[in-house]
C-alpha cells in the first residue's frame, strides 16, 4: 500500500512542488491539500492520510496548534511532518514538543523530501537526529525541565531500556541498535515499545525530546 500524504501549506507553489516530488514515487500518494491548519482535522477524517506534511507558520492556525488539535481530537492520528523555512527555529521545536514526528526544510532536495516521508511513515528511526539535538540544545531548557525529569523518574527504565533510549537519541534505527547491542531486531522493537509506553511518548521523537529535556541524554 502506498504512503498516503496530506499537504498543508498556505503557499500554493509549495504544495504544488511537494505534490510533484511525492507523486513521482510509486509508493507515495498525495490524497489531499489544505491552505491552513484549521482545515486539517476534517480533512484527516475524510482522506485518512498516513502522513501530514504541514507548514509550521500559517495565518489562521499554525502547525503547532494544528498538531496539538489533531493529536487531541483524532483517535488514531497520522504521522506529522512539519515543513519549515528555517532549520534552527523555535517554532519547529515547539511543534516537535507538541507531538510532530519530524521536520523538513522547504529547500530540501527531492530525494530528501521522499526519504523524510518514508522514514516518518515507518517510524523506526529519528529524522535528522543531529538537527533535533541542535534544537534541543538551544530550546530544551538544558536538561532542567522538571516535567520531563518527573516523567523519566516515573518511567523507571531498565538499564537496557536506557541504553536503547540513548541510541534512539543518536538516530539509530532498530536494525542498527540490534547490531550495536548484539541482539535481535525483534528484541529491540520490544525494548523501544517498552520505552515509549513507560514515557507515555507517542513516538521516538517525543521519547528523545523527553530524554534531552530531562537531562537523561545530553543534546550536545
Amino acid at each position: 500500500m502506498p504512503v498516503r500524504v496530506l499537504l498543508v501549506d498556505d503557499e500554493p507553489l509549495v504544495r504544488a512542488g511537494l505534490r510533484a516530488v511525492l507523486e513521482a514515487q510509486p509508493d507515495i500518494e498525495v490524497v489531499g491539500e489544505a491552505a491552513d491548519g484549521a482545515a486539517v482535522i476534517p480533512l484527516v477524517r475524510q482522506v485518512r492520510p498516513d502522513v501530514v506534511a504541514m507548514d509550521v507558520r500559517m495565518p489562521l492556525l499554525d502547525g503547532i496548534e494544528a498538531t496539538r488539535a489533531l493529536l487531541r481530537t483524532v483517535a488514531e492520528p497520522p504521522k506529522i511532518l512539519v515543513v519549515t523555512t528555517f532549520e534552527n527555529d523555535e517554532y519547529v521545536y515547539e511543534a516537535l514538543r507538541a507531538g510532530a514526528d519530524g521536520f523538513l526544510l522547504k529547500r530540501a532536495r527531492p530525494a530528501e523530501i521522499v526519504h523524510a516521508v518514508r522514514l516518518i511513515a515507518e517510524g523506526e528511526s529519528l529524522l535528522f537526529p543531529a538537527s533535533v539535538r541542535q534544537l534541543a540544545a538551544e530550546y530544551g531548557d538544558g536538561g532542567g525541565n522538571r516535567a520531563a525529569r518527573a516523567v523519566l523518574e516515573r518511567a523507571r527504565l531498565t538499564e537496557r531500556e536506557g541504553e536503547v533510549l540513548r541510541l534512539m537519541a543518536r538516530g539509530l534505527s532498530n536494525a542498527e541498535i540490534a547490531v550495536r547491542l548484539v541482539v535481535g531486531t525483534e528484541t529491540v522493537k520490544s525494548h523501544v515499545s517498552a520505552v515509549l509506553a513507560k514515557l507515555g511518548a507517542r513516538d521516538r521523537t517525543q521519547a528523545v525530546i523527553t530524554a534531552y529535556e530531562s537531562g537523561f541524554v545530553a543534546p550536545g
